[in-house]
């Protein structure tokens, strides 16, 4: 068992840690294909939304809601958010307007934050709500309000003031990220500032950031490891962003030269290796890869060396603690193994342990969420009674420390480093005329890590594979499809009438 205790905790808030510093940086900070940001430019950009959101109602405490493309606007907009005493929801893009629905309904944000088309579409639907428009490009409602308020005689110049009297503090609410659950609907997992700094803290200094760093940030920031892990570790640095909307080999490769370290999914690995211009020569000035929010493969870790001399550093973390574990900067990068606990962070192996040594991770710290969004029986069942979070991923531990995830106590689908229920999928699935019943299972996948299969029980004449893709295409988002779709007489059941999930793995598996 590795047992490390917690770090002193700290009470400081993230922007007070970790963005405020940029009002002072007039060195490049973001860097995108058509704009370089100083750090000053983007604190002004902040200020200016905090003010605007504070002036829209926006207290403490208060929820906003974001489902919007990335861009240092969106950025801006979760450093506004917490400055003003917000809390910040982000939401995955490719979600639908039906997941949308859900989402507002359970956290009933004070403010939405949509793109212009999709704001127009839900605007008559949220008429009680307030609700503005950020694009792409940056542009939108929400940019040009925020503008015309500066015009305004007596607006409010700072969000310290309005916030005197009830300061935020490190035990107040950051962000609520939503992450599957047993149920199959999503839950909001709730991060407080000390949370995210202790996590930034502890990365920056593990990892060996320096304000000498330029990490190239091609991640979405809807998601733990693009919004807290790489923003905040290389704005805590000191260091700057290459800001890429999305991921893309090509681009990847021609901003590589200009970078010295990058966070990325096992799926961008994948990709870059069968790029053919990617070499050790265009990796050269890198100092540091790092792979997480899903396995990386043993086979791209030993590709990615023999191609580029470099070992990538493998992580483990969840949308409810950030980082967890990491192999070591200076040491043995193990294939397969996620490394070490992180200072500050307690990490075990569940009391039912089997002589094998596998047994379930268990996590105490800083770090560790404080619960589930209106949700107080999951959090209750999610922690020991000595404050350990229950993972759900199963684990063993070398001779030497080393630690190994081995498999998922649930049947949760992680590909291209997204969280997938299965159960969701069967749902909707189920409502199609003609399915009977559906088992949805992940199989391995070289580029995405897992993909999704769905095994059903239908009669192919009557139903077919497009006619299930187009009636999933308004339901879920893309990302949770089917990309196999198997038709079966039925499925297999052990003797309590469960499907056996892991039988359809064993015959479908390498399908």
């Amino acid at each position: 068992m590795t047992n490390i205790e917690p770090h002193t905790k700290t009470s400081h808030t993230v922007n007070a840690v970790i963005f405020d510093k940029l009002a002072e940086h007039n060195d490049p900070y973001l860097i995108t294909p058509d704009h370089i940001w100083t750090g000053a430019a983007f604190h002004e950009l902040v200020m200016m939304l905090a003010e605007f959101l504070h002036q829209s109602g926006l207290n403490k405490g208060d929820r906003l809601l974001a489902q919007v493309e990335k861009s240092p606007a969106s950025l801006a907009l979760y450093v506004a958010t917490l400055k003003a005493g917000g809390i910040y929801i982000p939401l995955n893009t490719s979600y639908t307007m039906a997941e949308l629905d859900y989402f507002i309904g359970d956290a009933e944000p004070s403010i939405i934050i949509l793109s212009t088309d999709r704001a127009a579409s839900m605007a008559e639907h949220y008429s009680d709500k307030t609700l503005f428009a950020l694009d792409a490009d940056g542009t939108g409602q929400l940019m040009d309000s925020a503008r015309n308020m500066l015009k305004t005689p007596n607006t409010v110049k700072n969000t310290a003031p309005m916030l005197a009297d009830d300061p935020v503090t490190g035990d107040d609410l950051a962000a609520i990220l939503y992450t599957s659950g047993t149920t199959g609907r999503s839950k909001g997992a709730m991060l407080t500032h000390r949370n995210l700094v202790s996590n930034a803290i502890t990365l920056t200094d593990y990892w060996q950031f320096t304000d000498q760093d330029t990490l190239l940030h091609a991640l979405p920031i809807y998601h733990t490891h693009g919004l807290f892990v790489a923003s905040h570790v290389a704005t805590l640095s000191g260091g700057r962003m290459i800001f890429l909307a999305k991921f893309d080999p090509d681009t990847i490769c021609h901003w590589l030269p200009q970078a010295t370290t990058m966070m990325g999914v096992p799926t961008f690995y994948t990709r870059l290796l069968a790029t053919p211009e990617f070499d050790h020569a265009l990796t050269a000035h890198i100092r540091l890869f790092i792979s997480g929010s899903a396995p990386l493969l043993d086979e791209t870790h030993t590709a990615f060396h023999e191609r580029t001399g470099h070992a990538i550093l493998e992580r483990y973390g969840m949308t409810e603690t950030s980082m967890n574990t990491s192999n070591p900067y200076m040491g043995d990068r193990r294939p397969g193994s996620i490394g070490f606990a992180l200072p500050g962070v307690s990490v075990r192996l569940s009391d039912d342990a089997g002589e094998n040594g596998i047994g379930m991770i268990e996590v105490k710290g800083d770090n560790v969420f404080s619960g589930y969004w209106n949700k107080p029986d999951q959090t209750s069942e999610s922690f020991t009674d000595d404050g350990y979070f229950r993972t759900g991923d199963l684990a063993m531990i070398s001779d030497d420390g080393y630690i190994s995830i081995i498999g998922r106590q649930s049947d949760m689908i992680i590909s291209g480093g997204l969280n997938i229920y299965p159960k969701e999928i069967e749902d909707a699935l189920n409502d199609i005329d003609g399915i009977s019943e559906s088992a949805v299972i992940g199989i391995p996948d070289a580029d995405f890590g897992e993909q999704v299969m769905a095994v059903i029980v239908a009669d192919p004449e009557h139903v077919t594979a497009e006619q299930v893709t187009a009636r999933l295409a308004d339901r879920l988002a893309r990302f949770k499809h089917p990309k196999s779709l198997i038709f079966a007489d039925a499925l297999p059941r052990n003797a309590m009438g469960k499907v056996e999930k892991k039988r359809l793995r064993q015959i479908y598996g390498d399908a």
